[in-house]
C-alpha cells in the first residue's frame, strides 16, 4: 500500500510519546484551551513547545487543535495563541471556526491550517472554499461515503483530505451536538462534552391514564449511543479516494488503548493483512464495530444496548527495562509467577509469549504475585524487550 500518514491522539505528553513510538507518523494534540476536548490532560505552552521538539527529532509530526466555536472574547487570545504555535513550529493548527481560520492566516501566516471535522466538510464546493481561504489539508465529515470522498478529491486534488479510520463515533452530525449543554450546562461545541448520548433514555407518550412508556423491545433506551468506527479492512480503498492521512480518535483513551490500535494500524499500512490483524483491535476495550457510512446509508451505527466490551486483554505492565535476559516491568495488574503473557510491541518482539518465571520484587527478593500497584518487578524473559513495550495477558474464561 502507498505510503499514507498514521494520525494519533496524544491527550498528554507520555501518550504522545506512546503514539510515536508505536508507529503513528504525527499526532494531535489540545493545549489548555481551544480544544474540543477540555477534559483530557493535553499541553501546557511549554510541554506544547517541548514535545513538537521531541517528535521533530524523530522525523515526526505534531497538528494543535483549536477547534472550539471561537466568541468574540476568544479572539484576542486566539491571536496569541496562533503566534505562538507558530513559533514553536507546530505542524498545523485545527480549526472549525471561519473567524478562527480568518485570525489565524493574518497574524500566523506561516502555520499550515488543517479544517476540523467539526466544521462538516461534506461536498466539493465547501473544501474547493476552504483551500481559497488558505487551509492546507480538510479533515472530511465523518458522514461521507467513499465515493463522495473520490468525488471531493477529483474536484479538488491539491488539497490534502483527512478521514477517521478508527474510534468512537458521535450520534450528532459532525459533533455539533447541544445535549450535553442542554442538560449539564457543559457546551460540546466549547470542548466540554459529557457525552451525554451514552445515557440510557425512555420515550414517553401521554394519555388518559399517564404516561408510559414506548419500548423498541429491552433494549432500546439507548437510542443516541454509536458503534465504534474501524476501518482498517479498507485503508486501500480510502488512500484510492484521495485520503492522504488516517485518523485516529481517542485524545481521552489509555496509553494502552493507543499502542493496541496504532500498533495494528501501522502494520496494516505498512503490508500486513488486515483479516490477521483484526483480533488485534478486538484487545483493548471497545463498543461494536461499524463502517458507518463508508459505503452509503449506515443502518447499523446504533447500540442498543449501551455495552463497550471489556477487550480480550488485560493491560499487565510496562517494560521499564530489558538486560541479561531479564524484564524489569512496571505493574499495571495483578499478574502472579507462571503467568503467560504477551508482548505488545512496535518489534518484532510483538505477539512473543513469555511465562513469568524467577520473579523478584523492586528489592530483588523472590516474589510469586505482582499485586503492588505500580510496583517494580523483574522476571527471567527470553524474549528481547524495550522499554516502552506493554504486556498482557489474555482474559480467562468468564474474566470480564
Amino acid at each position: 500500500m502507498e505510503q499514507s500518514e498514521l494520525l494519533a491522539p496524544a491527550g498528554n505528553p507520555a501518550k504522545l510519546k506512546c503514539a510515536l513510538r508505536f508507529g503513528a507518523d504525527a499526532v494531535y494534540v489540545g493545549g489548555k484551551a481551544f480544544s474540543l476536548r477540555a477534559f483530557a490532560d493535553n499541553f501546557t505552552d511549554e510541554a506544547l513547545a517541548e514535545n513538537i521538539a521531541y517528535a521533530h527529532a524523530r522525523g515526526k509530526k505534531v497538528y494543535v487543535a483549536a477547534n472550539i466555536f471561537a466568541r468574540n472574547d476568544d479572539l484576542p487570545t486566539l491571536k496569541t495563541y496562533f503566534g505562538k504555535l507558530q513559533e514553536m513550529g507546530a505542524d498545523a493548527v485545527l480549526v472549525s471556526d471561519l473567524g478562527a481560520l480568518a485570525v489565524c492566516r493574518k497574524n500566523a501566516p506561516a502555520l499550515p491550517v488543517h479544517i476540523s471535522t467539526q466544521a462538516n466538510v461534506t461536498n466539493a464546493a465547501a473544501a474547493a472554499m476552504y483551500a481559497r481561504l488558505g487551509a492546507a489539508r480538510v479533515v472530511l465529515a465523518r458522514e461521507l461515503s467513499i465515493q463522495e470522498i473520490a468525488a471531493i478529491h477529483a474536484e479538488v486534488p491539491t488539497l490534502e483530505l483527512e478521514a477517521f479510520v478508527h474510534g468512537a463515533m458521535c450520534i450528532s452530525y459532525s459533533g455539533r451536538c447541544y445535549l450535553s449543554d442542554y442538560l449539564d450546562g457543559r457546551p460540546a461545541n466549547r470542548g466540554a462534552c459529557v457525552q451525554a448520548c451514552r445515557r440510557a433514555y425512555r420515550i414517553q407518550s401521554e394519555g388518559k391514564e399517564g404516561w408510559c412508556d414506548l419500548e423498541e423491545d429491552g433494549r432500546g433506551t439507548y437510542v443516541m449511543n454509536s458503534k465504534d468506527l474501524n476501518m482498517s479492512a479498507h485503508l486501500g480503498a480510502l488512500r484510492a479516494a484521495g485520503v492522504v492521512s488516517f485518523k485516529i480518535e481517542g485524545r481521552m483513551k489509555s496509553e494502552y488503548y493507543l499502542a493496541t490500535v496504532v500498533n495494528a494500524y501501522r502494520r496494516i499500512l505498512d503490508g500486513a493483512d488486515a483479516a490477521a490483524l483484526a483480533p488485534e483491535l478486538e484487545c483493548a476495550a471497545h463498543r461494536a464495530y461499524t463502517t458507518a457510512y463508508a459505503f452509503g446509508d449506515a443502518h447499523d451505527t446504533v447500540l442498543a444496548d449501551g455495552s463497550q466490551e471489556g477487550g480480550t486483554c488485560t493491560f499487565i505492565a510496562v517494560v521499564t527495562a530489558y538486560a541479561d535476559g531479564r524484564a524489569t516491568v512496571q505493574m499495571r495488574n495483578r499478574f502472579y509467577e507462571g503467568d503467560v503473557l504477551e508482548v505488545l510491541s512496535p518489534s518484532e518482539a510483538f505477539s512473543a509469549c513469555v511465562r513469568v518465571t524467577d520473579m523478584r520484587d523492586r528489592n530483588d527478593a523472590p516474589c510469586a504475585d505482582a499485586m503492588l500497584v505500580q510496583g517494580t518487578y523483574s522476571f527471567a524473559c527470553p524474549v528481547p524487550l524495550a522499554a516502552g513495550d506493554i504486556l498482557r495477558r489474555r482474559k480467562r474464561e468468564g474474566e470480564g
